[in-house]
């Protein structure tokens, strides 16, 4: 098994902290406690000129000591479903759930900041893990992701996507193979490893439901989930199984442990794509096993991802080996909060976000008479952020049947919150709450990411889609901020991918808002551009 090359960078010690940056990560916090906190989070803020000198004190201690306080280490574990209809009476259904001091969290959060842009630099880390990255998030992930399917399936062929399975995966890292790979890997080592070790070894945890709690164990092995630095060091633990994947010529992408390999097939009998997606898949359980983990390919998910006229000539096919165990294809597959069907529909996905949205709204009808409109707006705000606008960029392009069914969603909802009538019409409710329309939403959504790629260049994956518009030659339009399309779609379904879809958005933008660098200025005048634009259209909304 290949490893990664030498580190072209270490770090040797971590650089003290400042009381503004502590400041800045205080006021941050959200305002929830942990029941093993010493002081209310709400304290710490509306306190925070007595506290912040002295955190800031305890942080450089820390520190320059290279240890992690040991009363910070112990933590209370709650477990939760994974997923919603599963036997709560097996164990092996819990996600174990670590609440820890808050003071700590607030040190992990300074370390953290010191390790993300170190760890980056050393060229090692995989340039497609997205998870604990600034401007890497679920939503970048899937539509990398998403921009390689559809492309496969515009060449007019279809792809094989694999969602791996680890079984818990966060508790399984041997703390002896993480060091060793931060130093030889990553090039930490002096204080700044002693620190890391410190922060790893002597963990205590204890379950607690209820009023029931179990006794107090040492943790010997694995990172906490619940912290801040235990997903990261998870991820650099596991940075190097991008090796291994590349050198099967596998597309794939990571968010922390979500791991997602696929490949394109010509046609039902050219299975050689796919014979090599086998092996990759075998090669990353050796790998995994190497390295104290276990993948379970039995909760494994497999997906052939086709148009509807070919995907009938793998009708014939039951599925594939993944790490030695056949494995039958899936009609969906949930992949980091997002349901993807065979042929990248939404279809399901729709369904799902309305059933869940109805669930939420159905509560809040029955409390609504007791709230006043502004508490009402933001319990609203927050059903429609959680739900309608999650990873909505996703849905460019998608039917005009999945954008009506959401709207339906919205309309209700700021009926709810207005007191409107349902045969109301629905765009001056709207108005009313200065509130985009779903596809308007959509359309945010994709010139805001858009936005964020263009000027930090990061996610690099989706840098690497987009372009600014450099002509040959001297034209009118070299100073107009386009978007130069990467390539060139056969389909409307190829046409759904982010490259197009940034370009095709971003273009039809007026050349003042494209010309806007500062992020926070781009978001308020690119909502006042849609929404004006939905009010001069005389958009009609469903009213039912």
């Amino acid at each position: 098994m290949q490893e990664s090359k030498s580190p072209t960078a270490s770090l040797d010690l971590l650089k003290p902290a400042t009381e503004a940056e502590v400041l800045r990560v205080i006021m941050r916090l959200p305002n929830k406690t942990s029941p093993l906190d010493y002081v209310h989070t709400s304290v710490l803020k509306s306190c925070s000129g007595v506290f912040v000198p002295l955190v800031t004190r305890l942080i450089n201690l820390s520190f320059s000591e290279g240890c992690f306080p040991d009363q910070f280490k112990r933590a209370q574990v709650t477990p939760l479903l994974k997923k919603p209809g599963l036997d709560e009476n097996d164990p092996s259904n819990y996600r174990p759930i670590s609440n820890l001091n808050t003071v700590g969290k607030i040190i992990e959060r300074v370390c953290l900041a010191r390790l993300l842009p170190h760890v980056a630099s050393t060229g090692n880390f995989s340039p497609l893990q997205s998870a604990y990255r600034k401007r890497h998030s679920t939503e970048t992930a899937l539509l990398k992701i998403l921009d390689d399917l559809y492309k496969i399936i515009d060449s007019k062929s279809a792809a094989v996507l694999i969602a791996l399975d680890l079984s818990a995966a966060f508790d399984t890292i041997d703390h002896n193979v993480l060091l060793d790979r931060l130093k030889s890997t990553f090039g930490i080592s002096g204080s700044a490893l002693s620190w890391l070790q410190s922060y790893l070894n002597s963990r205590s945890q204890f379950v607690k439901v209820g009023t029931e709690q179990s006794q107090e164990s040492a943790v010997t092995i694995g990172v906490p989930q619940g912290s801040v630095l235990g997903p990261f060091l998870f991820s650099a633990c596991v940075s190097p199984i991008a090796d291994i994947i590349s050198s099967y010529g596998v597309q794939y992408h990571q968010y922390a442990d979500d791991t997602q390999l696929y490949t394109a097939v010509k046609s039902e009998v050219d299975m050689a794509n796919v014979r090599n997606l086998e092996n990759c898949s075998c090669a990353v359980r050796d790998w995994f096993a190497l390295n104290g983990m276990l993948l379970n390919p039995e909760k494994s998910e497999v997906l052939l991802v086709a148009r509807k006229p070919v995907a009938e000539k793998f009708a014939n096919g039951s599925g594939l080996a993944v790490a030695g165990s056949d494995i039958a294809y899936s009609v969906k597959l949930k992949s980091l909060g997002v349901t993807l069907d065979q042929t990248l529909s939404f279809d399901q996905h729709v369904k799902e976000v309305v059933k869940a949205s109805n669930f939420h709204m159905k509560a809040f009808r029955h409390i609504r008479p007791v709230l006043d409109r502004s508490v009402a707006n933001t319990i609203a705000c927050s059903i429609v952020t959680s739900r309608l606008d999650y990873c909505n960029s996703l849905l460019y392009g998608t039917s005009a049947a999945n954008i009506a069914k959401l709207q339906r969603v919205q309309n209700t909802l700021a009926r709810i919150v207005t007191g409107a009538k349902r045969k109301d019409h629905i765009t001056p409710v709207l108005h009313d709450l200065h509130w985009l329309p779903v596809k308007k939403r959509i359309e945010y959504k994709v010139a805001l990411i858009t936005h964020k790629v263009l000027h930090h260049r990061q996610p690099q994956y989706l840098a690497q889609l987009v372009d600014v518009y450099q002509p040959s030659r001297q034209l009118r339009s070299s100073s107009q901020h386009l978007v130069r399309r990467s390539t060139v779609c056969r389909t409307k379904l190829g046409e759904r991918c982010f490259s197009s879809a940034a370009a095709a958005t971003w273009n039809s933008l007026p050349e003042q808002l494209r010309a806007i660098p500062e992020e926070k200025q781009f978001k308020a005048k690119l909502k006042t551009f849609l929404f004006s634009s939905f009010m001069g259209e005389g958009c009609v909304c469903m009213s039912v």
